[in-house]
């Protein structure tokens, strides 16, 4: 049986909100910029090109973004107006393919496997994709063309901005060996000065690597990470066309390394996110974990749920056990922000389309807190347990 090559792009609008602003505004053209960062523990949004010569970049706090740059210019969010601009992007993606996967309001997946025959080659279709964006927004992106997504996003950073690297099965190797390690996804600060410590600077550093060198730092995820090495990568581009989320999430004042508050947090996210799922008669299919570390590396993790649920118990076991998964990869590591989100929503139209089985009971306490936050409307309401003693009296 032969095994249809696949096409994937990675489309990423070049330094998205800083270029609205740009755009919008021809005093801030050619000046460093950043998007963002009004509060005291305020980050970069975004930053122009002309402000990361100075080194700036986005998640940047922005006490370090004026120490980088004294000169810098600051814009606020203007968070209509890039979702109006990402529309029109979006909408360009949906011309040539319906697997669009988005990322963010200025970074997406394509899979244009289907496509080929009517738009062209893969390339063709990227440089027609980048010419129609520019057209109707005035902004530049930048692509990458690889045969899965790991890759095309690798590619799609290589020549920014207003970049297009394409990468062909036969030149996967020779374009990733030379890379550094850390421009595959998931390679944080603390992870990058284990691999150097090893003697692993490059990509193919990484792919050579001994098994005893990799579970030493990987553990059992030891195998993946040599297959990202090799550019493996078997992912699909999942259509977010009908797809819908609810989510919690907190950026704590202080970074979190102690075991019993991080649980505390993960709680209570997870009871305010369970509460709109049943607000709104919904049940989610998969339980989504978000966690950015204090150096603003950004994780996520997944997990389905069967039968799909709004339970809070159910629910925060998924989320619990993801944590303890991603916590043992990551010893020690701070963590700045923790979210919690559901997807693969499903609407409860019949009594018993999702009945609880017998070791899945509706749990009375949902019930309880639901009804008084209705008729008390939002109160600090919860599990004991996602209190401190200060606030219990």
């Amino acid at each position: 049986m032969t095994v249809t090559q696949r096409h994937i792009l990675h489309v990423d609008m070049d330094a998205f909100y800083a270029s609205v602003e740009q755009r919008d505004n021809p005093a801030l053209r050619g000046k460093p910029l950043v998007v963002g960062g009004s509060s005291n523990r305020g980050v970069v949004a975004a930053a122009s090109y002309e402000a990361r010569t100075f080194g700036i970049r986005s998640a940047m706090p922005m006490r370090e973004a004026r120490r980088r740059c004294p000169e810098l210019l600051q814009a606020p969010v203007r968070m209509t107006c890039y979702k109006s601009e990402s529309d029109k992007v979006f909408a360009v993606f949906r011309e040539f393919t319906p697997l669009v996967e988005g990322l963010s309001l200025d970074e997406a997946f394509l899979d244009v496997t289907g496509s080929t025959t009517l738009f062209g080659a893969a390339a063709e279709i990227a440089a027609t994709i980048k010419q129609r964006i520019f057209a109707k927004t005035n902004l530049t992106a930048s692509v990458g063309v690889a045969p899965n997504k790991l890759v095309a996003k690798i590619a799609s950073d290589l020549d920014k901005p207003d970049g297009l690297v394409v990468v062909e099965p036969a030149s996967m190797r020779a374009t990733l060996d030379p890379l550094p390690v850390q421009v595959i996804p998931g390679i944080g600060k603390e992870t990058l000065k284990g691999l150097h410590g090893l003697g692993i600077a490059t990509i193919a550093d990484l792919r050579l690597a001994t098994a005893r060198d990799l579970e030493t730092l990987f553990g059992r995820f030891a195998s993946r990470m040599r297959d990202r090495a090799a550019g493996i990568d078997d992912r699909p581009v999942v259509s977010d066309r009908a797809s819908k989320s609810i989510s919690a999430e907190e950026t704590f004042n202080q970074d979190l390394r102690d075991s019993r508050h991080i649980q505390k947090e993960l709680l209570s996210l997870t009871e305010r996110m369970a509460s709109r799922l049943r607000a709104k008669g919904l049940h989610a299919g998969t339980l989504q974990l978000k966690i950015r570390q204090s150096d603003f590396t950004t994780f996520s993790r997944q997990r389905s749920l069967q039968p799909p649920s709004d339970n809070t118990q159910i629910l925060h076991g998924a989320a619990r056990e993801l944590l303890q998964i991603w916590r043992q990869e990551h010893v020690g590591t701070a963590i700045r922000l923790l979210g919690v989100g559901a997807s693969d929503l499903v609407a409860v139209t019949q009594g018993d389309l999702f009945a609880a089985a017998p070791d899945e009971p509706v749990s009375s306490l949902d019930e309880t807190v639901d009804k008084i936050r209705k008729r008390f409307g939002s109160l600090p309401l919860g599990r004991a347990r996602t209190f401190d003693e200060d606030q219990i009296g």
